[in-house]
């Protein structure tokens, strides 16, 4: 698996676990995806997660599951390292009407889309997700 685009393998990683049924995977860390999956946790797209200490630092996530379907419908990657999507304070995007959300990477760091207009925050869109 290329590493060019940490960010985009952990979405990967993550739908691809939820379409087979896991219960958890075990990912490269980093600090990006430790505060991405901050922010999954707190808004109960995720159930846990855990760095564990090894000869290289991984993350150990545990999926979420509703009536034996998975939590996350829909997770898509919006800022990409060849396009980079930035939004105002104006801008920031509302997610299938306000029942999904958007992380956006602001100069407060990463938060929802709905924490960042309340905060009158614009910055990069990193991911949607449903």
């Amino acid at each position: 698996m290329s590493l060019q685009d940490p960010i985009s393998n952990l979405l990967s990683s993550i739908k691809n676990a939820h379409s087979r049924n896991k219960d958890g995977l075990t990912v490269p860390s980093s600090s990006q995806k430790v505060e991405l999956l901050k922010v999954f946790q707190k808004e109960g797209y995720i159930d846990s997660f855990k760095a564990t200490e090894s000869e290289k630092p991984e993350l150990s996530i545990k999926l979420k599951y509703f009536k034996n379907k998975p939590v996350i419908k829909e997770l898509k990657r919006v800022s990409k390292p060849g396009l980079r999507e930035y939004v105002g304070k104006n801008e920031v995007p509302l997610i299938k009407g306000g029942l999904g959300m958007a992380v956006i990477s602001t100069s407060k760091g990463l938060m929802t889309d709905k924490e960042a207009r309340e905060a009158g925050l614009g910055g990069e869109v990193i991911c949607s997700i449903f």
